[in-house]
């Protein structure tokens, strides 16, 4: 009723004015008295209320993790797609105040609406900029000036920009005015989400209790102790966390809340008291409680998480599988469950097709704004290549545990393991037979109406010719299959009735009525077994480690696989547990490993934010044995990374000059060269890739025993390297396999010649770029400089002194029109290097890939070529792939070695996977600009 006079009070002074010919241009008392009063109570009450009312709808659907410590805010991360003609709203009345209303005194509150609906809707680089111009020309409005703040500190931190935001907020604390309360609140909850991102507990549990008691509703308060009692149990103050537990369970917060209190009040009890089964005992008895019908599944969940960390694993999969069962409206949970389901059949029972089924129910139960979504999707995607690393490890150690034994004991074992094999491939044999029998059934049921007597299908209306319209044909092509082929899996090579491992159920011997009735006979899975247990024999028996070397070989694959692992946790996933375990594994496993400092150092910075103890513990061990270290030198100077940096490019520099003498036959210079440059720079990240060069020119020039002396030195000075010395070994092997041939060459190496074989790669020579043309006076044009190896800074657009603001300042983005890319081509896939560069010589990067090529892809007919695109960009592209998971597969195992590759600053190179028909449409920047964008779109 009273915003309804308001209204109606607006309108009269609106219309008398008008009717009096009163201009709201003319600078008078009146006039402004008139703006303020309508900016006031007309224009700016409604934009807040609208504000308001958006943030409570985003709370109402935001997705709280009580596994993890509470977000402050609920509103920009259950942001919807759709819904935001209301903050379009917010800003044509913002815009109505600053172009109508400029006499008024509420110009201040319109930019700070402005940046309010730019940080609802997400669009951040915004808000901070209308919340920084707020600070910087309404000054004097103390109150105005500390909520810009505070909303640009929460800007800040969705932007990842921590260090501004730190910046901004000790800003903002030095200015607090006990007052000032709302505005004081709302500082100290932006210092509270800061610290929580910055895992800062001790300081969060300080800005979330100074901000508790001004919060400005009691649900906000509840809300924020909650989040004090999260903090208190991280900070080791399990008293108090569980004092303010009991505040929410007594309180009127939400069921969901109070429930979940009352689970942590049950972990922090038994915690103290020692007690394990009482607090599943408690459990229990919530479950019984008809109250508690809704949250089963949480309560089954933690059942489960009881039973995980007492190790009964079975108990545990039982109560996740409960808790799944009984998931009906609360979607994440049932994704958790999926979740702890799937690690526990990668990770423990190492069933990896089970997992990466829970993988994907876990995807599509979770929502895309439940924090840790894209790890999870990440690592369901890259599954296969942790499964790899793993069953290397396991199947290295199993042969090194049956190398230990005496011959008969070892006998016996391998008899065993070929049985277990053989009773495993049975099971499934008995699976597949199954279900296609049942196929077979429910084949013959729907084809029981089909009218074979004159090609005609009964009760049908469908006379199409063709194949697969035509059910009767597929029906007896179904059978004649079974007939000639048996009960086959749908797996490569399934034509083959013998290969190892093979998981073929019947061979091409099965007697047709054996087929028909979909039945194996003893005799016929007899045969399969002993193929499987001759193979799994032959395969145990070829491969145990006997000797100091082989044992040495299977040490290196095993060390390579926890390497591999456990850079993967850290760079892919970002799961610094995960990356922490396989590390401290590394260590446990290989004591003396020759990289020791470079497995302390990533164990010092992956703990720099988990325990800051056990990373000063590992930061001594760096500085107390490996002093000169390029790891002790980044620790105590932070400017030597840079300055690393600056290194490697002079060291590409170098190389590329050394490549270039090698491709013009310059051999000796490269000879002389090389060694210098080993000597300068003898542990440097490119120095196998020197000293191979250099084993090449020698190659040119001395017979092969000296140069497989070489090559042999290569090995064993840099056995951990993952391009050269697995290309130097394969060279290693062909020159041992064809000593008589090598025996015979003037030279190890042999130039231009077609009939030699070309077990060595070629160099790869490319043109010179086209000089710059001249500019009307005769000067070359000026060239873009060069960039450097600084990290990269996005750098904000030069700030106005003061925002243009009309009163359509955010237009609706106008529909994008269909993309020229298509996913049409899906069998021809490539990998795409992108350098930003259309003068630098790329002959050595592209070197490289042939490198890594030769050793990942030997045999294949997969190689490298060269596109220029527009005058700034090369693309180095791969192929061909005949499918994504190929082509995915390649980037996961040439990525890691990009840095060794490029001969180009990391800032300088992309990459990216594309089909060669979108290849083909690529014929200048902007497109290849448009394609990157449609690649992170859909792939």
């Amino acid at each position: 009723m009273k915003r309804n006079y308001i209204y109606l009070y607006s309108s009269v002074l609106l219309t008398l004015l008008l009717a009096a010919g009163c201009s709201l241009e003319k600078e008078s008392g009146f006039n402004r008295r008139m703006q303020n009063l309508t900016a006031r109570y007309n224009i700016l009450f409604n934009a807040n209320e609208i504000l308001r009312i958006k943030q409570e709808s985003y709370a109402a659907s935001f997705i709280d993790d009580y596994d993890r410590v509470l977000n402050v805010y609920q509103d920009t991360a259950s942001r919807l797609a759709t819904g935001e003609k209301d903050l379009d709203e917010v800003v044509i009345k913002a815009n109505n105040i600053i172009s109508l209303k400029e006499q008024s005194n509420y110009i201040d509150d319109a930019y700070l609406l402005l940046a309010k609906a730019a940080h609802l809707r997400g669009d951040y680089y915004n808000a901070v900029e209308y919340s920084g111009y707020i600070i910087r020309s309404f000054s004097k409005n103390a109150q105005i000036v500390q909520q810009a703040r505070a909303w640009q500190i929460r800007s800040l931190l969705y932007l990842n920009q921590t260090r501004q935001a730190k910046a901004v907020l000790d800003t903002a604390v030095n200015n607090i005015n006990d007052k000032q309360k709302a505005e004081a609140g709302m500082i100290y909850a932006a210092a509270t989400q800061l610290y929580i991102n910055t895992e800062n507990y001790a300081e969060a549990v300080e800005m979330v209790k100074n901000a508790i008691p001004l919060a400005q509703n009691r649900q906000q308060r509840l809300r924020w102790t909650f989040i004090l009692a999260q903090l208190q149990e991280l900070t080791r103050q399990p008293a108090d966390a569980y004092e303010n537990y009991s505040r929410i369970v007594k309180s009127n917060a939400p069921f969901v809340m109070a429930f979940n209190a009352q689970l942590n009040r049950i972990r922090i009890d038994d915690s103290k008291n020692g007690r394990n089964l009482s607090r599943a005992d408690r459990l229990k008895s919530l479950l019984r409680n008809e109250n508690n019908e809704e949250f089963k599944d949480q309560i089954y969940y933690q059942l489960g998480e009881l039973a995980i960390s007492s190790n009964e694993t079975d108990e545990a999969i039982k109560n996740y599988g409960l808790s799944v069962k009984n998931s009906f409206r609360n979607q994440n949970q049932k994704g958790l469950s999926y979740l702890r389901l799937a690690d526990i059949s990668f990770k423990t029972k190492g069933d990896y097709v089970a997992a990466r089924k829970y993988y994907d129910s876990t995807l599509v139960s979770l929502s895309p704004n439940y924090p840790g979504y894209e790890t999870i999707k990440t690592k369901a995607d890259n599954l296969q290549l942790i499964a790899d690393k793993l069953q290397i490890i396991a199947r290295e150690d199993t042969l090194q545990a049956l190398a230990k034994l005496d011959t008969a004991t070892r006998r016996i074992r391998i008899e065993e393991m070929a049985r277990q094999e053989e009773a495993k491939q049975a099971a499934t044999a008995t699976e597949v037979n199954t279900s296609n029998a049942a196929l077979a059934n429910n084949l013959n049921n729907n084809f029981a109406a089909v009218d074979m007597n004159n090609g005609a299908v009964s009760n049908s209306t469908d006379a199409s010719g063709f194949y697969f319209d035509n059910t009767g044909a597929i029906s007896q092509g179904f059978t004649d299959f079974k007939r000639k082929w048996g009960n086959r899996r749908l797996e490569d090579n399934w034509r083959r009735s013998v290969r190892n491992n093979s998981n073929l159920t019947v061979n091409t011997t099965n007697t047709s009525q054996n087929v028909d009735a979909g039945v194996i006979t003893p005799n016929m899975q007899k045969s399969t077994a002993d193929v499987v247990t001759s193979g799994v024999k032959q395969d145990l028996l070829q491969n145990l480690p006997l000797t100091p070397q082989l044992l040495e070989s299977s040490n290196q694959r095993i060390y390579n696989a926890y390497v591999d692992l456990a850079v993967f946790y850290r760079d892919v996933l970002n799961d610094k547990p995960e990356a922490i375990a396989t590390f401290e594994q590394l260590l446990k496993r290989f004591p003396d490993d020759k990289n020791l400092a470079a497995n302390y150092y990533n164990l010092y910075r992956l703990y720099a934010t988990e325990n800051a103890a056990r990373s000063d513990e590992y930061k001594a061990l760096i500085l107390s044995k490996y002093p000169t270290s390029t790891f002790a030198k980044v620790i105590t100077d932070p400017d030597y990374a840079q300055r690393l940096d600056n290194k490697d490019a002079e060291l590409n520099a170098f190389y590329n000059q050394l490549y270039d003498l090698y491709t013009q036959r310059q051999y000796q210079q490269v000879i002389t060269r090389s060694d210098e440059l080993l000597r300068q720079y003898a542990d440097s990240r490119i120095s196998p890739q020197l000293a191979y060069l250099r084993a090449l020119a020698a190659g040119h020039q001395q017979k092969v025993t000296p140069f497989r002396s070489e090559l042999v030195q290569i090995t064993s000075r840099y056995p951990n390297d993952a391009l050269i010395t697995p290309l130097v070994r394969q060279h290693l092997i062909y020159i041992d396999a064809n000593q008589a041939e090598m025996a015979t060459r003037r030279f190890a190496v042999i130039d231009s010649d077609p009939n030699a074989p070309s077990f060595i790669p070629e160099p790869v020579i490319q043109p010179k770029p086209q000089q710059p043309a001249l500019a009307a006076n005769n000067l070359p044009t000026k060239q873009p400089e060069a960039k450097t190896n600084k990290p990269t800074v996005v750098e904000k657009a030069p700030q106005p002194a003061k925002p243009t603001v009309t009163a359509t300042a955010t237009p609706k983005a106008p529909v994008a029109p269909p993309s020229i890319f298509s996913n049409r081509d899906s069998s021809n896939y490539l990998f795409v290097i992108n350098v930003s560069s259309g003068t630098t010589n790329l002959s050595s990067s592209r070197f490289g890939v042939g490198q890594f090529n030769r050793t990942a892809y030997q045999g294949s007919a997969v190689k490298h070529q060269l596109k220029p695109v527009g005058d700034d960009n090369q693309l180095i592209y791969v192929g061909r792939f005949t499918g994504i998971d190929e082509v995915k597969e390649y980037a996961r195992k040439i990525v890691p070695l990009l840095p060794q590759i490029m001969k180009v600053p990391a800032d300088k190179y992309s990459f990216f996977i594309i089909t060669q028909e979108n290849l083909d449409k690529l014929a200048d920047r902007k497109l290849l600009d448009s394609y990157i964008e449609y690649y992170q779109k859909n792939f």
